[in-house]
């Protein structure tokens, strides 16, 4: 005896419902143990999805004459990166590629992120927006944001006394 269905009801195996059920199981794994590929790397089971999300890892360091930020963006090179300031902020976007051919490759296992990405950071008002400059080199990403002439010098030390 065939199984009957409603008419619009999808099979159980279609593509939309698993694909359904994987986002879902995408975002509690997400939840739980972070982005898709540390969960990945801490269950040991490979990766739900073959894009996950990227949030390039940040690092702003301070000093007397300027800010420095730092992005790694690990395979991607400086023509896929936008860095713009508008609004008061510092702007990071970009996209990775993925980079096989899911038609002509038997993908088994994908920890790694693809996608686009954006992130945007206030500016400081001590920050010269017009001098700011930027620097790619094998994948890193250094911002130099000097310090206005004003901001280097209104700090002074103060001595603090018992």
């Amino acid at each position: 005896m065939a199984d009957k269905k409603p008419a619009g009801v999808p099979s159980l195996w279609s593509s939309s419902v698993f694909d359904d059920f994987r986002k879902e199981m995408d975002n509690v794994f997400e939840g739980f143990f972070g982005d898709r590929a540390s969960a990945a790397a801490r269950t040991g089971l490979p990766s739900l999805s073959m894009s996950g999300a990227i949030r390039p890892a940040i690092d702003i360091a301070e000093n007397d004459t300027a800010i420095t930020m730092t992005a790694e963006l690990p395979g991607m090179d400086e023509d896929e990166v936008d860095l713009t300031v508008r609004d008061g902020a510092l702007i990071l976007k970009g996209e990775k590629k993925i980079e096989h051919d899911s038609d002509r490759d038997d993908v088994h296992v994908v920890e790694r992120s693809y996608g686009s990405f954006q992130r945007s950071f206030p500016l400081p008002d001590r920050v010269d927006a017009d001098a700011i400059t930027a620097k790619f080199d094998r994948g890193v990403l250094v911002v130099t944001m000097p310090k206005k002439d004003e901001a280097r010098t209104a700090q002074r030390k103060i001595k603090v006394g018992g």
